[in-house]
């Protein structure tokens, strides 16, 4: 009787993982189940990895293209206001920068730039496209603000 009972049992466990019963409930493919789900995992972090590169890449073609625009902008505006009232040139940068941020505190859209033909960096309160609304304001700036300024005329 007991070999009886471990000859059913051998067959039992032989015949029991071939039958689709068994399989389709899940009884013996754990390891099947774990896969596929480890497998769908690995998927959907690939699908995302690969959204978060394109997004990244539409990131930086957007902050290009307005590095691009804003640059464009200082070119235009660069070559467009060549009338500058200057109040300060100095010889030592640190010197121009201090000058510059003492203005830009009272309001005033302060640049620094280099003057043409020397070492001094030249500070500007204002520019100016015309010349009329330069020499204007350069005289209203001259008797309210800083007696020292004069112009600057960009080539």
């Amino acid at each position: 009787m007991r070999h009886l009972s471990v000859v059913i049992l051998i067959a039992f466990l032989t015949v029991l993982p071939s039958c689709n019963f068994i399989r389709e409930k899940g009884w013996f493919n754990k390891k099947e189940r774990t896969l596929a789900a480890l497998k769908a995992q690995q998927e959907s972090i690939r699908v995302a990895d690969s959204v978060r590169k394109a997004q990244e890449r539409l990131v930086a073609i957007e902050n290009a293209r307005l590095d691009s625009i804003r640059l464009a902008d200082e070119a235009r505006l660069t070559l467009a206001s060549r009338y500058n009232i200057i109040i300060g040139s100095f010889i030592t940068p640190e010197y121009a920068r201090a000058w510059a941020e003492e203005y830009r505190k009272q309001g005033y859209d302060a640049k620094i730039f280099k003057m043409e033909g020397s070492r001094f960096e030249l500070v500007s309160a204002e520019s100016h496209e015309s010349f009329r609304k330069a020499v204007n304001r350069l005289n209203q700036f001259q008797d309210t603000v800083q007696i020292d300024a004069w112009m600057y005329i960009k080539r």
